[in-house]
């Protein structure tokens, strides 16, 4: 079997994440990105604060120049466009932002962060339905089978995976 093929179902099927990174790569290309893992972890780098009113737009990197035979090193500058409102906000972040990209990266990739006030537009996400609720019996079941389970952090989850299974829904 083929290395593209390697996670692919019997069906021939594979996870869209899978194929998510290839479809972006070009035009993240074009945007100065060398790969995708800025835009796609970019909720998790400015945390919730920011996540919903900034986005990346380019990665600008600096012609290199050559310094004594050996061509210098020059981090690049990351152009994030921000709502107007948060920009003010945003601006007395970008040093501890640029310090977060660089852990993502592993090296200092972003010396520089250039604001651009833009409105961003959001995807509507329509609300999952609730799933309904368990009789008495499958809660009685549901504690019975959680009961040796000492870590309340997997517990916690197992029990929410387990409602979602006995109400009949995905989690």
């Amino acid at each position: 079997m083929s290395e593209p093929d390697a996670k692919a179902n019997r069906y021939g099927a594979r996870p869209v994440a899978d194929l998510i990174p290839a479809l972006m790569r070009p035009a993240a290309k074009r945007r100065g990105f060398a790969s995708v893992d800025l835009v796609a972890y970019w909720a998790d780098i400015v945390g919730a604060a920011y996540a919903d009113c900034t986005r990346p737009e380019r990665l600008a990197w600096p012609k290199r120049i050559e310094d004594g035979g050996e061509q210098a090193y020059e981090p690049a500058t990351l152009t994030v466009a921000v709502e107007g409102s948060r920009a003010l906000l945003f601006q007395h972040e970008a040093a501890d932002i640029a310090r977060r990209i660089n852990a993502v990266y592993g090296f200092k990739a972003v010396g520089r962060i250039r604001i651009v006030q833009k409105p961003i537009t959001r995807i509507a996400v329509e609300p999952s339905p609730r799933p309904r609720a368990l009789s008495p019996a499958e809660e009685k079941r549901l504690a019975a089978s959680l009961d040796g389970i000492e870590n309340e952090g997997l517990k916690a989850a197992l029990e929410r995976l387990g409602r979602g299974v006995l109400a009949g829904g995905s989690t």
